[in-house]
């Protein structure tokens, strides 16, 4: 199955933190999946010791020492979204924890900024490793739309590349959406199972197994439980940006308070 839009520049986030040759392990894990050109953005100045620590780590995560780093001042998560607009890049990746409570995740500024504000898609690794872990288990939020089918065929070949496990697509069906159907006089809710089959058939053969499943609740936070009780290793959120420039839609929220996962979102 081939790719629609692949990821031509990948980029990653860095910061010289306890976690930046974690967080590039990754960066690099992604651009081998999706052939694309990495670079690196630093919020910061460069200078003969920055350049110096690079090349160095550049060198241990096995990257050309010539990657492109783009260097940009100010507040860290303004750069950053500036850079993504000056170097037209097409994900960034990033870690995405700021600290952990009692095992609850919180997203760190940066992060935050870049789901909310960002133009290009986004993948944060909650817990980023020098060596990374399979991503053997895949949750796919769906959307139905053309931008919701590419982002699922690109899920798909991720996965294919990954050897995964199972890919799960899911329809979040909330009941603040169940009761905007009824007064809409829109179909019943057992149709929506015939939906999503018919959405997934509709890719045509695919290299990974995929099990759809439609699930329902009182809030958006139904899509994370399910999340933690497959123990997925990934959650995709497609989030199309001429529907959602600058803000996540309201349904989708809930990720500003609990990452229940690795997340990739996909624009």
């Amino acid at each position: 199955m081939i790719d629609p839009s692949p990821y031509r520049s990948v980029a990653v986030a860095s910061t010289f933190s306890p976690r930046f040759e974690q967080v590039l392990a990754e960066a690099k894990r992604i651009r081998d999946r999706f052939d694309s050109e990495l670079c690196l953005v630093y919020v910061g100045e460069k200078s003969e010791e920055t350049s110096a620590k690079f090349a160095a780590a550049l060198e241990r995560i096995s990257l050309p020492k010539n990657s492109p780093i783009h260097y940009e001042q100010g507040d860290p998560a303004t750069a950053i979204l500036r850079a993504i607009e000056r170097h037209d890049i097409d994900l960034i990746v990033a870690g995405a924890l700021e600290k952990e409570v009692v095992l609850h995740p919180f997203l760190g500024n940066v992060a935050r900024r870049l789901l909310r504000e960002g133009r290009s898609s986004v993948i944060l690794f909650t817990h980023p490793a020098r060596e990374p872990e399979p991503l053997r288990k895949i949750v796919f939020l769906v959307e139905y739309s053309e931008h919701g089918s590419n982002s699922l065929r690109r899920a798909l070949h991720l996965a294919a590349r990954e050897n995964s496990e199972r890919v799960y697509v899911v329809r979040l069906i909330t009941t603040f959406d169940e009761a905007r159907a009824k007064k809409e006089g829109t179909p019943a809710e057992a149709d929506e199972d015939a939906k999503l089959e018919h959405f997934v058939l509709d890719l045509g053969h695919t290299d990974v197994p995929i099990e759809v499943r439609c699930i329902r609740g009182n809030t958006g936070f139904a899509a994370a439980d399910f999340v933690k009780s497959v123990e997925a290793d990934l959650l995709v959120v497609p989030l199309d940006p001429a529907k959602n420039a600058g803000q996540l839609p309201p349904n989708l929220e809930w990720l500003m308070d609990v990452i229940p996962c690795n997340l990739w979102v996909s624009r």
